[in-house]
């Protein structure tokens, strides 16, 4: 039989690694076309011949998935792999009559066909949307894993945006390896925190390779997810991460309800800034989903150096790019601070907005009276610090999880918003995790 001919959906992550993982050396298949989506700059490119293998010496062209009926016609495409996160039932489902309208089957892949085994134990955190508080779960987990007396290394979500080849296994120690990577604003903004705590960060494009070069010098494997896609590798201790700000999303998101199925533990996040009714619908939500997890609640505490330079001002709230745009929260720990603190007003970023950034509010006009950083490449973050010159306020408060100034010159006073996962009650995550791995 000829091999069926398949085009993989994507957004520079899940779409790579279903490839690598499953279709790479299978002559079964042949992958005529990515398509790419979501993501800024990603699209019009090729997947390398040095990552696609033998059985693809020129590599795999990457269409704009707004080309997706012409690629099934033109390609004679038999099915097509939809591999990409954090989208709502109704979207997944309207792709998936698309595909079969033109003729093609429709495919999502599960965890048997994708997850790889690593040596080591494997420590998942995930999430049911993007913005749950992932990254802080993560940072928690490092620091209680490191004080049991274990060697971790956190392996992140994939965010190649750059020279796919260059970005095949990447190695993050220092802020100079930020550098020497030419990393995006989101990318530091899961990168850096890990960093200052002392862990290794891994990341790229063939995780199977990244898996091994990792599994030399730790003693465990943590994995970071992103958005709400399941892990890559097969977890011995799954922790998947809900928002009480968004109430019913745990079972109505893709892949999200996967993880919530797939849980050993929950930490329903931000209780602290929740209305209590959402933390018991969302607790009565994912018991009914998996019974057998456990629950945990968690305040995310908010810290800035000066509460007091906010009070009155007229006040620049940046919040985490991914989190306003696919994630569709209306706020963050930016918006949260500059209220508690007494800001005077909350000023509109949109008419001081320039290039990509104006492009960004076209395309996610819900995002409102905050200004999301945007930074997927240099251009991008150039728009950014203009919009941040031009806006006429008198203060900026920052809730990405990095130093802004590091990547963008800022020219009003800033405030930078931390913030840390806090328990509450019994279990926590540390007693969880000794009684896994404890020696």
């Amino acid at each position: 039989m000829s091999p069926v001919r398949t085009l993989i959906m994507g957004a520079a992550g899940r779409d790579f690694h279903n490839f690598n993982t499953f279709f790479r050396d299978n002559k079964e298949y042949e992958v005529v076309a990515f398509t790419a989506t979501q993501i800024p700059n990603i699209d019009d490119r090729k997947y390398p011949a040095v990552l696609a293998g033998s059985l693809y010496p020129d590599g795999i062209t990457i269409y704009p998935e707004s080309e997706l009926v012409r690629l099934i016609r033109d390609l004679n495409v038999e099915q097509v792999v939809f591999s990409y996160s954090d989208l709502p039932y109704n979207y997944v489902m309207s792709k998936a009559a698309l595909v079969n309208a033109v003729g093609a089957d429709f495919r999502l892949m599960g965890a048997a066909a994708t997850q790889l085994k690593s040596t080591k134990p494997v420590v998942a955190v995930c999430a049911v949307r993007t913005g749950c508080g992932k990254s802080q779960t993560t940072r928690r987990v490092s620091l209680i894993l490191r004080d049991m007396g274990y060697k971790v290394a956190a392996i992140r979500h994939p965010m190649p945006y750059g020279d796919l080849a260059k970005q095949a296994v990447q190695r993050f120690e220092t802020y100079a390896d930020l550098d020497k990577h030419e990393c995006t604003i989101e990318e530091r903004e899961e990168y850096e925190p890990h960093l200052d705590n002392g862990v290794i960060v891994y990341a790229g494009v063939d995780y199977e390779a990244i898996l091994r070069q990792a599994e030399q010098e730790v003693d465990i494997i943590l994995w970071d997810g992103g958005n709400n896609d399941f892990s890559f590798y097969k977890p011995d201790f799954t922790i998947v991460v809900a928002d009480p700000h968004r109430p019913g999303h745990e079972k109505s998101y893709y892949p999200g309800e996967t993880n919530v199925r797939m849980a050993d533990v929950f930490v329903i996040n931000k209780v602290d800034t929740a209305d209590y009714a959402n933390v018991l619908t969302v607790r009565d939500n994912l018991h009914d989903l998996n019974p057998d997890a456990v629950i945990i609640e968690a305040a995310s505490p908010l810290f800035v150096d000066d509460p007091e330079a906010i009070r009155g001002k007229r006040v620049l709230v940046i919040e985490d790019g991914p989190t306003l745009t696919h994630g569709e929260m209306k706020y963050g720990a930016a918006t949260v601070a500059a209220q508690r603190f007494g800001a005077g007003e909350i000023v509109d970023p949109r008419p001081f907005a320039v290039g990509t950034i104006i492009d960004t509010y076209n395309k996610y006009p819900e995002i409102g009276v905050l200004l999301p950083a945007m930074g997927y490449g240099d251009k991008q973050m150039r728009d950014l610090e203009k919009t941040i010159d031009n806006a006429d306020v008198d203060i900026v408060v920052s809730g990405t999880p990095i130093d802004l100034t590091r990547v963008v010159k800022v020219n009003k006073p800033m405030q930078r918003v931390r913030y840390e996962l806090q328990e509450i009650g019994v279990p926590t995550l540390a007693d969880l995790l000794k009684a896994k791995f404890g020696k």
